[in-house]
């Protein structure tokens, strides 16, 4: 099955050699994605509120390729800290307000310390 690699214009470039999204088939897989503004630097510093909005308007902006953020059926979830689980999921809601994804959210460290969510997501379109 081919597949189609997707960058979306004006994103960051990846911190490490990986695709921001790729599609096979009907299936859209976004790559774990935190964010970084065009010179490298993290958005929302200390912020995981901040941090998760600007995360999941990163993959909404991969899904425009084929897809958009109802059509979404999985996502990782990796918290820098669990104390952060309450606002992170304040934001969340408001991307999935009903028929909300099947998830699963973890502590972990992250690839750089000022970085409080990490996201990964499936999509079937």
């Amino acid at each position: 099955m081919p597949k189609t690699i997707i960058i979306p214009k004006g994103s960051a470039p990846p911190l490490a050699p990986y695709s921001p999204g790729v599609r096979a088939g009907n299936t859209v897989y976004v790559s774990g994605t935190v964010l970084t503004n065009s010179k490298g630097e993290t958005v929302g510093v200390g912020d995981v509120k901040a941090q998760t909005r600007a995360v999941l308007e990163a993959i909404k902006a991969v899904l425009e390729a084929g897809g958009e953020m109802s059509d979404v059926v999985f996502n990782t979830i990796i918290l820098k800290d669990l104390a952060d689980y309450k606002a992170m999921n304040e934001i969340y809601s408001e991307f999935f307000p009903t028929e909300a994804p099947a998830r699963y959210c973890i502590t972990a460290g992250l690839v750089r310390d000022d970085f409080l969510v990490e996201i990964a997501s499936i999509t079937h379109i």
